[in-house]
């Protein structure tokens, strides 16, 4: 029972503290240094926070003691992938990066995965038997910076033993272990961890949110929703049909995928907002929703994962950029309609990468790069 009181205390603690105006149980304002106390841990919390926000975990600052700890009550929720690198022939496998300029850490780069059924993404498997959504997360060796790049899930590619198909036709073939064999071999970018997404459980975090905003480039209408050129506040349910929506886009579904990287920068902005951070119970009802739709490989231990976030405190929404690999064009392979990734701008793209530069040569991609406003 005593160990059950010490967990809740430890919960309550993580949880922002009240608003400075508040009066203390004496009846009396706090004093400046106690009101520049709590804003200095708040700020704390919500950078560590905001450097695990592409990722959906949830680290917290313990306030009394000055430790850090992934709490029961959020890190709990998230599944664990089992063995997804355990068939990767090591001696095949692309070394890891190498940052141009020595540093502290060394890169960092998560494999995710989106879909809309965590259970089945967490298998190796969705309703159609593929991946909805494939993207490659580098947290930079220096901490300061973070790429997310989404490759086409119709990409023309080479599958390991199966021969050439739409990559996430690898997923259906041989589940998350022969998704990261095929898109290491691709980009020969050494991938370290794996993340499935279930978008669907995102979207949850949208009302706990109390929507999210996202500015829209010219109106368009999807099963009787209607997204009105400019800035729309949508509810989760909103929010579902805006990122299915491929028909009646200029682009198809490369807009669906800047739609998605969209999303989830308004989604990262909106819970590191301070209002969210003023609400004790939104904050915590957003972090059980987020938690509950990543699955994480089992490789990445708590003591692991504990360490990253802490070494990622700096990172912030906006130090975060948006790619899609570069592309040719569409075309068909008998009757798949399939995408053409353009090799040369793709080996330079994965070569900055592999050596940890891509934040420094981003301006190199700024056509591939997510535009303020998507379509």
């Amino acid at each position: 029972m005593r160990d059950d009181v010490e967990s809740g205390q430890a919960r309550d603690a993580l949880l922002p503290a009240p608003a400075p105006e508040e009066e203390t149980s004496e009846g009396a304002a706090p004093d400046a240094a106690d009101t520049s106390r709590t804003s200095g841990r708040r700020r704390a919390l919500r950078r560590v926070l905001i450097s695990l926000g592409v990722l959906g975990l949830v680290l917290a600052l313990l306030v009394g003691g000055g430790l850090w700890y992934l709490t029961d009550r959020w890190a709990g929720n998230i599944d664990r992938v089992p063995d997804v690198f355990a068939d990767l022939d090591a001696d095949s496998r692309p070394a890891p990066a190498t940052p141009v300029q020595e540093a502290g850490d060394d890169p960092v780069t998560f494999l995710l995965v989106g879909s809309d059924t965590r259970a089945d993404v967490a298998e190796g498997e969705d309703p159609d038997g593929r991946s909805d959504a494939i993207m490659l997360a580098r947290f930079t060796a220096d901490r300061r910076h973070a790429q997310l790049v989404s490759i086409p899930r119709d990409s023309w590619v080479d599958i390991p033993g199966h021969g050439r198909n739409k990559i996430n036709a690898s997923y259906a073939f041989g589940g998350p272990s022969l998704l990261i064999q095929t898109v290491e071999q691709l980009t020969e970018v050494r991938i370290d961890h794996y993340v499935a997404i279930d978008f669907d459980g995102l979207i949850q975090v949208t009302d706990d949110l109390g929507g999210v905003d996202v500015r829209v480039a010219e109106t368009t209408t999807h099963q009787g929703y209607t997204f009105e050129e400019g800035v729309n506040h949508l509810d989760g349910a909103q929010v579902r049909q805006y990122l299915q929506q491929r028909k009646n886009l200029p682009g198809g579904d490369f807009d669906r995928v800047k739609r998605q990287q969209q999303y989830l920068r308004a989604m990262f902005e909106k819970l590191f907002s301070a209002d969210t951070f003023t609400d004790p119970q939104r904050l915590d009802a957003a972090l059980l929703a987020v938690t509950s739709a990543v699955s994480i490989d089992d490789a990445l231990g708590n003591g692991d994962l504990l360490s990253l976030a802490y070494s990622l405190r700096d990172v912030t929404p906006g130090d975060i950029d948006y790619f899609t690999a570069p592309v040719l064009g569409t075309g068909r392979e008998g009757a798949a309609s399939v995408v053409y990734l353009d090799d040369g701008a793709c080996e330079r793209m994965w070569g900055y990468l592999r050596n940890d530069s891509l934040a420094q040569n981003a301006a190199e991609f700024e056509d591939d790069a997510l535009p303020n406003v998507p379509r």
